[in-house]
């Protein structure tokens, strides 16, 4: 995904920085084929750069399942990247495994006119 420029304001605060990265499948790609690659091209690709070991505290993705009384998925795919700071987020980001390894590899599968982000930061309730 594409390096964020977001402010800082709660940075002492926080104890994990989430990004999730909610995206779909580019045109003509299968259900199938797009869970293939998500899973098991772009994340060996994403996991084998030393930043990721680096920078990345969780690293995951997910694919919508049938589930009954629900409403039908509006995203083929769920990315999940934690760091612990803001500092950890830019240098991943910036670094060049991720500019010339990973960011290409995903306009391969990932429709990146309708990708959604959502920058959180976790405070457990239960």
């Amino acid at each position: 995904m594409t390096r964020l420029s977001l402010p800082r304001e709660h940075e002492r605060e926080m104890s994990v920085l989430k990004l999730a990265f909610m995206i779909n499948r580019i045109d003509g790609m299968t259900s199938e084929e797009f869970v293939d690659h998500h899973r098991n091209r772009h994340a060996p690709l994403f996991t084998s750069i030393p930043e990721a070991r680096q920078y990345v505290k969780r690293y995951a993705v997910s694919h919508p399942i049938p589930a009954e009384g629900y409403p039908g998925p509006a995203y083929d795919g769920l990315t999940e990247i934690w760091f612990e700071s803001w500092a950890d987020h830019d240098a991943f980001f910036a670094s060049d495994n991720y500019r010339e390894l990973v960011h290409p590899d995903e306009s391969k599968f990932i429709d990146m006119n309708s990708v959604a982000v959502m920058v959180t930061e976790e405070r457990v309730v239960i």
